[in-house]
């Protein structure tokens, strides 16, 4: 059952019933079939709907308005930033649309639209925004199930850079001469490595959540709600005494105000080409130092707790590969195996000739 739509003149009218309610006709005031379709649709779904005692079937940009209204408050402001982005530049036509007409044709014709301008990459982080807002209505009972399958599209992993610890002192002297006004910036960029904080907690990072006695720091305002202390290096313990406060925030602008996203970015770019050193950015580094405690013997759900993910999937996706240390393995298991007389060309005793 559904909205019939007939035309009455030049102008598209549309009638339907639902139980209990009484019999709804009306103009559309369209003399377009196609768009004269879309209003009676929208009609008839949020008829349905409140004949169940939910709430009526949103437009998408009605959907993206109450997210950003009632999820907005306390999501994070990547989540947010990723959702307005979307409803201001990437909706290609969509948000007139009932998201109970969002289906897999019209979502994969939207995401090709996408693809002509952006990458597979963009595409699924696209898609990714788009499940975020409707499986919310899913939540709040608004539809019953996603009313399309759209899976996400191949991509090719890179290999993403690493500080290297070699060239870390070098690296930061550069940070520090890049942001010599504000020498703030240095201390949110060590943070950022050697304690494994995202740009959003350094920008709110605290002195009075640093204890001295233990050498931990114990995030105040994480992005998953955490509240598990963090064991600090005492190399870093002693770079930060000098600078100790009793309170206020660690990171902040000469007159104590706090810095906004991106406070290191340009301190960061100039490092990298002084130390030629490419692809590091915030994020990167709470990478390197995930990477380099698990080739020091750390094991996964060490790290897990030290970047505070929830699943150990993420963590895993932090660690990036180091062939150094296939090489190291390879030579051991090679010599335990008796193979490294081949090399040398001295056969061990007992080990016999082949051709």
């Amino acid at each position: 059952m559904s909205a019939e739509v007939f035309k009455v003149g030049a102008v598209w009218h549309y009638r339907f019933q639902v139980k209990p309610f009484p019999r709804v006709q009306r103009s559309t005031r369209l003399r377009d079939r196609t768009a004269a379709g879309r209003v009676a649709d929208k009609a008839y779904a949020a008829t349905v709907v409140r004949a169940n005692g939910g709430d009526p079937v949103p437009t998408l940009n009605q959907l993206l308005v109450d997210w950003l209204d009632v999820r907005g408050r306390h999501s994070s402001a990547h989540h947010i930033r990723s959702v307005e982005t979307f409803g201001r530049l990437h909706t290609y036509g969509m948000d007139e649309l009932l998201i109970s007409q969002l289906d897999t044709d019209a979502v994969e014709r939207a995401r090709s639209k996408h693809l002509a301008t952006h990458s597979h990459a963009s595409a699924n982080h696209w898609l990714r925004v788009l499940k975020l807002l409707v499986r919310w209505a899913v939540r709040r009972e608004i539809l019953p199930r996603l009313p399309w399958s759209v899976t996400m599209l191949p991509v090719q992993k890179r290999v993403r850079a690493i500080l290297p610890l070699s060239a870390a002192m070098a690296w930061f002297a550069a940070v520090d001469r890049a942001s010599t006004r504000s020498p703030s910036i240095g201390v949110a960029a060590r943070l950022m490595l050697w304690l494994g904080l995202r740009e959003s907690e350094v920008i709110t990072a605290r002195w009075e959540w640093i204890d001295w006695e233990r050498g931990t720091y114990t995030p105040g305002k994480t992005k998953g709600k955490e509240a598990d202390a963090l064991k600090m290096m005492p190399w870093l313990v002693n770079y930060l005494t000098p600078l100790r406060q009793s309170e206020g925030l660690i990171v902040c602008r000469a007159d104590g105000s706090p810095y906004g996203a991106g406070l290191a970015r340009r301190a960061i770019r100039v490092a990298n080409a002084t130390c030629s050193t490419k692809g590091i950015t915030p994020h990167r580094l709470r990478g390197t130092i995930a990477t380099v405690m698990s080739e020091n013997g750390a094991p996964i759900q060490s790290i897990q707790a030290y970047l505070r993910h929830k699943d150990v999937r993420t963590t895993m996706a932090y660690l990036e590969k180091n062939t150094d240390l296939i090489d190291t393995a390879q030579a051991k298991i090679a010599e335990k195996a008796g193979l490294t007389w081949r090399e040398s060309g001295e056969r061990p005793e007992g080990e016999p000739y082949r051709t």
